[in-house]
């Protein structure tokens, strides 16, 4: 398996994305937690087209918790998963009211006790809106990591998680977590990657 060095990976994201950032249209912590629980198997284009109607009508926690699932149904439709997922985030609002006083918990136990909410949802919120460490391990990511050799190919998210960790400074994971979605977003593509635009042609596992 080809290695590329942390380094050199940090200099070239830099380059190529300097300002990458979270494209999941947010005002605030509630609207991130609601946005992400969302786009799981989903795009943020998607979810980016029906979050603001959707929080238009619901512009919090409490608004949301008191919600008719089937109006919150009717918002979210063309988002995969829609009826699994209204469920999830009116429980996620009914959560936030009744066991932490209307607030986004900022803590990782707090956040992975929301229906709904798994340890990457709880990374992005974290690290987006309580500049906690954390880096989010998304299929973007995954594959990235895979492709640059950070991590084996049997690798589970947990697992490259762990190894982003060990490989970048703790104060560059935000940043980096972003980048590495750019970069599989944009260049590093699951099909058709764009190879002759990539700094690490021909010296990555694809």
């Amino acid at each position: 398996m080809k290695k590329i060095s942390p380094d050199l990976i940090q200099k070239e994201l830099n380059i190529l994305y300097p300002d990458a950032h979270c494209e999941l249209i947010h005002r605030n912590s509630f609207e991130l937690l609601i946005a992400v629980i969302l786009s799981a198997q989903s795009t943020d284009e998607r979810v980016n087209m029906c979050t603001p109607c959707l929080f238009e009508k619901y512009p919090g926690s409490k608004e949301l918790a008191d919600a008719d699932i089937h109006e919150v149904i009717e918002y979210i439709r063309s988002i995969g998963l829609y009826q699994n997922k209204a469920q999830n985030i009116i429980g996620a609002a009914k959560a936030i009211e009744e066991r932490f006083n209307g607030s986004v918990p900022d803590n990782r136990e707090g956040l992975e006790s929301l229906p709904g909410v798994g340890r990457k949802t709880a990374n992005v919120v974290l690290s987006n809106c309580f500049d906690y460490p954390a880096f989010a391990v998304d299929t973007h990511v995954t594959r990235v990591s895979k492709r640059l050799g950070i991590a084996k190919e049997s690798d589970d998210v947990l697992t490259i998680e762990k190894k982003l960790n060990k490989a970048f400074p703790k104060e560059e994971w935000c940043r980096l977590h972003h980048q590495f979605i750019f970069f599989g977003r944009y260049t590093c593509l699951a099909r058709n990657p764009k190879c002759d635009e990539c700094p690490f042609k021909g010296k990555c596992n694809k």
